[in-house]
């Protein structure tokens, strides 16, 4: 029989804009500190917690060597409590919840922490790339025969993937634009009403997220260069680079009733499915079925969405293949605001997830997110 997994608490950093107040944070404690917050809020004893995963990419230099364990450590927590990290691009946070998730469901652990943590104002996106340079790679394709044989000398980039997708499904560069707006606009009221109040634990002088540009307007946007010649995207329709870190308690019911612990949410699904890694961000559409399909549930059942903002397109087009409710998805604002530290991502819009089932009383809350790779994972969770 599988056992159920739980949310017992989910708690971030604010999202740093890039040089802003947390780009001189070492990773280790910039992933240390939501580590540190989940126990002082749960009250969990740290001796029981079984294991950290984490999410990171371009792992060089020091969240190198496994920045889920230093982070562990640098929390606090007793050496006896190992970390793994993980990689799956944009959603190795989320994958971090799944495997977590998926170990208390099998019955091999009781208490595990998922999250994530990535300062790109210290190592770029694609540093990783640039680290394999002098060793003659400049990217994990080029010189694969096997690669070559299959995608041929296509180029494989998020920008050129977002720029396909917004013209496969029509999508205007105004329409882009006004979704972007909206999403800087959605941001700012929920700061503004308090909601990420109890989610995010301030750090380093910074209490509130540093991307929401209350300046921002959509005849600036129209100013804005493309970044491709005869192209649609700015940088107005893209997610910020940003730092930040974020993670989550999952438990069983067995840790749940030995240590006290009130469970916020149930996570019902976990998958992940793959499309052309070409095209890079067209697999939360597919995964979005497949998830639903396993579970039974419609796009209708689901009462608060998020998808990461990974740029308007992606959003836009998971919007007409699935026609959910856009008032439903990303209700307070996205990445394109708030912005996309690569490896917390996942777990910081599950955290924010979560806040707004409560806020609002839903019943379910579906999370996906385009990957490297032609990739997407998908959680559904069911509030408590």
């Amino acid at each position: 029989m599988v056992g159920e997994a739980y949310i017992v608490d989910a708690v971030r950093t604010p999202v740093g804009r890039r040089r802003g107040g947390l780009a001189g944070i070492h990773p280790a404690d910039l992933g240390a500190h939501p580590i540190r917050a989940l126990v002082e809020r749960t009250g969990v004893d740290p001796a029981a917690i079984e294991d950290v995963i984490y999410g990171c990419i371009d792992a060089i230099g020091a969240p190198a060597g496994d920045i889920a364990r230093t982070a562990a450590l640098v929390a606090e927590l007793p050496e006896h409590v190992p970390g793994v990290t993980v990689d799956r691009q944009c959603g190795s946070s989320q994958q971090a919840v799944t495997f977590a998730a998926q170990a208390v469901m099998a019955g091999t652990a009781d208490l595990v922490i998922a999250g994530g943590v990535q300062n790109m104002s210290q190592y770029p996106i694609l540093s990783s790339f640039t680290a394999g340079e002098p060793y003659g790679a400049a990217d994990p394709w080029s010189g694969s025969q096997g690669w070559r044989a299959r995608y041929g000398d296509a180029e494989i980039s998020q920008f050129n993937g977002a720029e396909m997708m917004a013209e496969k499904w029509g999508i205007s560069r105004q329409a882009m634009e006004e979704y972007s707006f909206t999403s800087h606009q959605r941001a700012l009221a929920a700061a503004a009403a308090g909601r990420f109040g109890r989610e995010i634990v301030p750090l380093a002088g910074v209490s509130a997220d540093e991307g929401p540009r209350a300046d921002t307007t959509l005849e600036k946007m129209a100013a804005l260069n493309t970044l491709t010649e005869g192209g649609r995207l700015t940088a107005a329709v893209c997610s910020q680079i940003s730092d930040g870190a974020a993670a989550l308690l999952i438990a069983s019911e067995q840790a749940i009733r030995t240590h006290g612990l009130t469970p916020r949410a149930r996570i019902h699904h976990v998958s992940a499915r793959g499309a052309d890694p070409v095209w890079v961000l067209t697999a939360p559409i597919p995964a979005t079925e497949h998830a639903l399909g396993r579970t039974g549930l419609s796009i209708d059942d689901i009462d608060v969405v998020e998808i990461n903002e990974a740029f308007a397109s992606v959003v836009q087009a998971w919007l007409i293949e699935t026609r959910a409710d856009p008032a439903r998805v990303n209700p307070n604002g996205g990445a394109i605001a708030l912005g996309h530290p690569l490896g917390a991502s996942g777990a910081r819009l599950m955290t924010t997830l979560l806040n707004e089932l409560e806020r609002t009383g839903g019943r379910y809350g579906l999370q996906t997110m385009c990957e490297g790779g032609g990739q997407a994972n998908v959680t559904i969770i069911e509030r408590v």
